[in-house]
């Protein structure tokens, strides 16, 4: 007999859910006989690719990994002591196997949802409790992107927060990072805000100064005491921010005790690996009078309806969509899951344990110092930490030749040289440092005596700088430092939260979609997990594999020229953009266009990132059918042809449809001299069907931890990296330690050259598996499942937009705001499908009172079934307050979610029996997820306003 053999596994099988007797049901209730049918109903006809993706084939799993693991032994993993904010770590294994490469843990969404959150709510309020422990500020927010951008954001509070509106200088410690310095020249620029970069010994501080910064240790590793600096800023009314190293912290006095106003940096010294630049979670710390200005997110303390603590996001900057243009910030995102991870080391190691790394990387750095002073080097640093720094004059070449040889990467600029001492930097390495620079001067280590320097290590740290108050003493940082209380506890908050483990989470706009475990997988290697983003270019070659491909891929995807990896988030992909515009009409002596075209759909970072990038923000009416008004935007594009910079459109529409007039649009844009900013948000409905580039756009930013797999890690880690055409190229941005040739580059908009560039791997994979036919199919069934919900559930919740055909793009709007009149708000909805076992689809967005649902396409039929299941049922609760067979203000969605501890209690007193409210179909009680709390109280959080651990007795109490 013949044998039908298939020669390679498809991952694409496994990547898209729903198999070919369940798309043939899908079709069949939606209408239609093909996917094909399906698509040529939904896209416009004009612009929906002629040809196929020109990608390579796909990949079986095995193979991808067999092949990427070749590809990563082109990085050469050198001992790296180059610093400059990046240092190998050791990541405790109990917190790397079951919190980073943990799915219950990686595949959560934001804390919207408290109920269903708190699990990585406490991770959070115990990062942020370490934060504020260490830093000696009064508090601090749940992470942002990275160091750079973290004082960036710095600069634009105390922007905003000064008195004197005519103050527009910011000084600038020479002594911060380069990537620092250049972030700030690029955040600076739209506001006009002047940077006066030099030496805080010799600064004369100035009225017109309205903030400050400096770097603790300094970069090139002295550690200077700041508090004389601080108290001059602060009699000039000046706000002081302070970049500090958060390891040093467990020994040098913190900021907070000589006069900051402002801490930022970066928590990947606890337990986050390099990874190449990133993901590491920044932090931020103030005063508590600067709560509301404060960027990013803050998880706060609150009550539950029975009164037990409870936790939720107390400040987000969500508050884009309310202010839009006039929002502080543009963020949507954070570092959440590295944020985990970094207050989980703490939580481990404690105080104690800190002391000791600290102590330990401060011991080894003064006896490298020592030593080569014994070899007659001159060591610069008067006071350090853990970093070095010599002039060497003629002899830095050579010892760069002979580190090389040694596999050892140091810091080199100009005729000095520096070097970083880490938490992996054992004996071994400093003697192999010393005899380094024993040869340069034909000596050995033979002429040193390194066990009597060893007996004699004394501090460099003065006195009046040297740590005396305590940190971490709630007992949550003094209760898990065995192995087994640590695993139990990070189990018993993975508990707390719904992931992609329990069901689908069908958020509109979020594309919450597999994250496959065999695209994980390599971002732990050590070959790409132990690279330092500033390393030689001859060592990073896999790294410079991947994203060369992974650059042809998403342009070939987009139909765009080329990408900029730099940016982190998606808001950071918008600014990007934007600022690549700026740049655009700069150079063509057009620098006055300023006028930024925004459709009231929009979402609430797209006026907030043009105001960032120094534009003004004219908005665009939409029409019924929640589409651009055509006329209005040609109206608005003719009347300010001379000043128009862009317009910023997402597509398909926030409103889920796939606008036929888009290429009108781009054209009359074009025609008045202006660019077209596509938002990424919705890319997943685009992929190999049409593209940026074929409806018009000049630039867009992909957000890779929607379309292209990588996970959103309980509100983070995103990338946001941006496609751009031909004539936008030679401005992406560039990066001051690393040549990234562009020809015309803006400064650099992230710390590191490529972002976070482990996780580009996730995409890469995601791409390399695929292939073209197995993109096209992945937005095909995206279509297809989003359409058959709405089949589902059209006659029970009115969809409020679709288009000409009736069709949906990849999510819908169903419209809940007629339930008001029976008492029934949209938030009602989304906290009853907890009981149903089911995350909300997105609350009040675009449209207030409605839901927005995504259910992408790696979800199978019956999943699909469950949730429009639980839609039904719930509308089926509401029908019965409206006919008044339910009380009003007692009734299951009034009261949920129900908690096992509500359920179960010894008194029920509720007009419904508890199977309706913990069991209400049948399918919930054979895998039933039990919310840890009720109904979160956010106006007691609003009135007693706590965003770090309480006292124990507080717990005790609860």
């Amino acid at each position: 007999m013949n044998l039908n053999i298939d020669f390679q596994e498809k991952f694409e099988l496994r990547h898209i859910a729903p198999d070919h007797q369940e798309t043939a049901a899908m079709l069949k209730t939606i209408g239609v006989s093909s996917l094909q049918q399906l698509v040529e109903q939904t896209i416009p006809e004009k612009i929906r690719l002629q040809k196929p993706l020109n990608l390579p084939k796909p990949e079986s799993e095995y193979d991808y990994l067999k092949r990427l693991k070749q590809v990563s032994l082109k990085n050469k993993v050198f001992k790296s002591h180059i610093g400059k904010g990046y240092y190998d770590t050791i990541t405790p294994p109990v917190i790397l196997r079951n919190i980073f490469e943990n799915p219950g843990w990686y595949t959560q969404y934001t804390p919207y949802q408290a109920e269903i959150s708190q699990g990585r709510l406490q991770a959070l309020l115990n990062f942020q409790t370490m934060v504020i422990d260490l830093t000696g500020m009064e508090i601090a927010n749940a992470s942002l992107l990275d160091e750079g951008t973290a004082a960036a954001e710095a600069m634009f509070m105390q922007f905003s927060l000064r008195k004197n509106q005519q103050a527009r200088t910011f000084f600038v410690s020479e002594e911060l990072f380069p990537q620092t310095i250049d972030i700030l020249k690029t955040r600076s620029a739209p506001y006009g805000i002047h940077l006066e970069i030099g030496n805080h010994q010799t600064a004369v501080l100035t009225e017109d100064m309205f903030g400050a910064i400096v770097q603790y240790p300094a970069g090139d590793g002295a550690v200077y005491d700041y508090k004389e600096f601080a108290e001059k800023a602060h009699a000039k009314g000046i706000k002081l921010t302070v970049v500090a190293d958060i390891l040093s912290l467990a020994i040098l006095t913190p900021p907070g005790e000589w006069g900051a106003d402002v801490v930022v940096g970066n928590t990947q010294r606890f337990g986050i690996p390099m990874g190449f630049g990133g993901p590491h979670a920044a932090f931020f710390a103030t005063k508590e009078e600067y709560k509301r200005s404060i960027p990013g997110r803050i998880i706060g303390v609150t009550i539950d309806a029975a009164g037990n603590y409870a936790l939720r996001m107390a400040l987000q900057t969500r508050e884009q969509h309310i202010r839009r243009d006039k929002a502080t910030s543009n963020i949507c995102t954070a570092q959440a899951l590295l944020a985990i991870m970094a207050g989980m080391y703490a939580a481990y190691h404690g105080q104690e344990g800190l002391i000791k790394i600290a102590q330990r990387v401060h011991g080894l750095a003064v006896l490298l110092s020592d030593s080569l002073k014994s070899l007659g080097y001159k060591q610069e640093n008067e006071a350090f930490f853990d970093t070095l720094k010599f002039e060497l004059g003629d002899l830095a070449k050579p010892l760069n030749g002979l580190a090389i040889n040694e596999e050892i990467n140091l810091y080199y600029k100009g005729s000095s040289v520096s070097i970083a001492i880490d938490e992996t930097t054992n004996l071994e390495d400093i003697k192999t440092i010393i005899r380094v620079f024993a040869r340069l001067k034909a000596k050995t280590l033979n002429d040193l005596n390194i066990d009597e320097l060893k007996a004699s290590i004394k501090t460099s740290i003065p006195t009046e700088l040297i740590r005396t108050t305590d940190f971490l003493t709630h007992p949550v940082f003094n209760t898990h430092h065995s192995e087994h209380e640590m695993l139990r506890y990070i189990k018993s908050l993975e508990a707390k939260d719904l992931s992609l483990c329990h069901s689908m989470i069908p958020l509109g706009s979020c594309t919450m979609k597999l994250n496959a475990t065999t695209e994980m997988i390599p971002v732990t290697w050590n070959h790409y997990s132990k690279i330092h983003p500033f390393a030689p270019s001859d060592q990073v070659g896999g790294y410079m594999q991947v994203i060369d491909e992974l650059n042809k891929w998403l342009s070939e995807i987009t139909g765009f020229s080329t990408m900029s990896f730099q940016p982190n988030s998606g808001a950071q992909g918008e600014y990007a953009g934007l600022m690549v515009i700026r740049a655009f009409h700069m150079d063509r002596n057009e620098g006055h266009r300023n006028i930024a075209l925004i459709p009231a759909s929009a979402h609430g970072t797209n006026p907030a990132s043009a105001a960032m990038a120094g534009m003004k923000i004219v908005v665009v009416k939409c029409d019924e059918n929640g589409n651009i008004d055509v006329e209005d935007l040609r109206n608005k594009a003719q009347e300010h042809k001379h000043d128009l910079s862009c317009l910023m459109v997402t597509y398909p529409s926030t409103h889920g449809v796939f606008e036929e007039s888009i290429i009108e649009i781009c054209q009359i844009i074009h025609e008045n001299g202006g660019q077209v900013y596509m938002d990424g948000a919705n890319m997943n409905a685009q992929v190999g069907l049409t593209s940026p580039a074929s409806i018009g756009a000049d630039v867009c930013h992909l957000n890779l931890h929607k379309t292209f797999c990588i996970p959103h890690g309980g509100g983070g880690p995103g990338m946001g990296p941006i496609g751009v055409a031909k004539h936008l190229a030679p401005y992406l941005p560039g990066h001051p330690l690393v040549d990234i040739e562009n020809g015309k580059s803006i400064h650099a908009v992230s710390s590191a050259p490529w972002g976070s560039a482990s996780i580009l791997l996730i995409s890469h994979a995601y791409i390399a598996m695929m292939g073209s036919e197995g993109l096209t199919n992945a937005t095909r069934y995206a279509i297809l499942n989003a359409n058959y919900i709405k089949s589902r559930l059209e006659t029970h919740y009115p969809v409020l937009y679709t288009g000409s055909n009736g069709r949906c793009a990849h999510e819908m709007i169903l419209d809940c705001r007629s339930f008001k009149s029976s008492g029934i708000e949209v938030t009602d909805i989304a906290k009853r499908l907890m009981d149903y076992g089911f995350h909300a689809p997105t609350v009040s967005f675009p449209v207030a009172g409605t839901l927005m649902v995504e259910p992408t396409e790696s979800e199978p039929k019956h999943e699909l079934d469950r949730f429009c299941d639980a839609l039904i049922a719930i509308r089926k609760e509401i029908a019965a307050i409206e006919s008044g067979a339910s009380d009003r203000n007692n009734n299951p969605l009034k009261n949920a979610p129900h908690t096992a501890a509500v359920v179960t209690g010894s008194e029920w007193n509720k007009p419904y029996g508890r199977e309706q409210a913990a069991f209400p179909l049948t399918y919930v009680a054979e895998n039933k997820f039990w919310p840890s709390v009720g109904r979160v109280n956010d106006t007691y959080g609003d009135r007693t306003f706590i965003c770090s651990c309480p006292p124990i007795e507080d717990y005790q109490e609860a």
